[in-house]
């Protein structure tokens, strides 16, 4: 078995992040069941979407700090991490609409896929280290489909329990776990050294390219999961102008942000000819001006509308495994894993007053609250100039 899974292991990897990742947003899927059944808001929605980004920062700057991704086995700590993972998303269900207990455990999903995501990255380029934007592309691709597995899967169980959707994607993230287990660690970087100071993982930021590199990563994070946290809701405005019931909702989110993997996949072939830097920069000004013009095109038809969201699901991630291979060749080769969880720390905490204001002012200001996302690709786009005036990567 063994020996089948580490013949094909880009497949097992990113099979495995789809599992695993099926965990970030997996109350969200069920969302319009939970708030029927429970009298919760949008702003409750965004508190406990904040406690899974809260999560992942607290564990992927404890990954940074300590340097725990290159001390130790990356495989044994994504197995745990999802098998931990599956644990508290499926007590959710007994904590649903009883806070603080529904906050913390989503707060602790969010550790766990510190042990997933960051993991997974450091997998792709110790088993494939060649052409690392396309394998990440692949990676971020099933990171995006992880994102919007639980509106497809909320989709296909309408009129089921709202647990259910919860319960498949614990199995899920048990199965991808399995697989990384069975696959182990790759080849190409050092192997985990107990030994490593604790401070390796912070090595990166004195070093300027994975400065520039990581600023346009902030920039796009800035965006990314906000956009995602307002998919369901810009959705739901449009099909209530159309005299559509929500039924429908899931399963145009899924088709909105599950897009992105398109987009991913994409821009990771278009990388190994043109370059990570090419695809960032040309993905990030596509996303900045849909975002720009979206509120001001508020009164065309639903459908347009509807189109133009996919457009904008499709840019909207391509850039970041662009992002991710670029930190990723400036790091140090013997803290890849730090380093890029350094980035992932501060690119995550950038996404917690991104989700709290959009959709704390939903209610309020409604479409016009995506223009708050336009500063993120604006700062995306300057910091890629900075890296394009100094030497040029790809």
């Amino acid at each position: 078995m063994k020996d089948l899974l580490r013949r094909y292991p880009l497949p097992v990897i990113v099979l495995a992040q789809l599992f695993g990742t099926s965990l970030w947003f997996s109350i969200n899927g069920v969302w319009l069941s939970l708030s029927a059944e429970l009298g919760l808001t949008e702003t409750d929605l965004g508190r406990l979407t904040l406690a899974v980004q809260a999560g992942f920062i607290a564990g992927t700057l404890t990954i940074a700090v300590t340097g725990l991704a290159d001390r130790f086995g990356a495989s044994r700590i994504f197995a745990l991490s999802s098998l931990l993972g599956a644990m508290v998303n499926g007590g959710f269900i007994f904590a649903a609409g009883q806070p603080p207990l529904d906050f913390i455990l989503r707060f602790a999903t969010g550790l766990c896929l510190a042990g997933i995501y960051p993991l997974g990255m450091k997998l792709v380029i110790a088993w494939i280290p060649r052409y690392a934007g396309a394998a990440l592309a692949w990676l971020v691709g099933m990171l995006t489909l992880g994102t919007a597995l639980p509106h497809l899967m909320r989709g296909a169980t309408l009129g089921m329990p709202w647990q259910w959707p919860l319960m498949a994607a614990s199995v899920l993230a048990l199965a991808g776990g399995l697989l990384v287990f069975l696959l182990g660690d790759g080849p190409h970087l050092p192997k985990g050294n107990g030994r490593l100071p604790l401070s390796q993982g912070l090595a990166a930021l004195r070093m300027p390219r994975f400065r520039a590199a990581a600023g346009g990563y902030f920039g796009h994070m800035w965006e990314l999961y906000a956009f995602w946290t307002l998919v369901p809701l810009l959705i739901g405005r449009e099909l209530q102008r159309l005299g559509q019931e929500d039924a429908l909702v899931p399963w145009l989110a899924f088709a909105v942000i599950g897009s992105g993997a398109a987009g991913c996949v994409g821009g990771g072939r278009l990388s190994r000819t043109l370059g990570s830097q090419w695809v960032a920069r040309w993905a990030l000004t596509l996303s900045g001006l849909v975002c720009l013009l979206y509120p001001w095109l508020n009164g065309l038809p639903p459908m347009f509308l509807i189109g133009l969201l996919l457009v904008w699901g499709i840019a909207v991630v391509a850039d970041s495994p662009q992002f991710s291979a670029l930190a990723a060749a400036t790091a140090p080769k013997e803290s890849v894993g730090s380093s890029l969880a350094v980035m992932n720390a501060v690119g995550f905490g950038l996404t917690l007053p991104a989700i709290w204001l959009t959709s704390g002012l939903w209610g309020q200001y409604g479409v016009w609250v995506v223009l708050l996302l336009v500063p993120g690709p604006v700062l995306g786009l300057w910091s890629l100039a900075r890296m394009s005036r100094g030497s040029h990567l790809t």
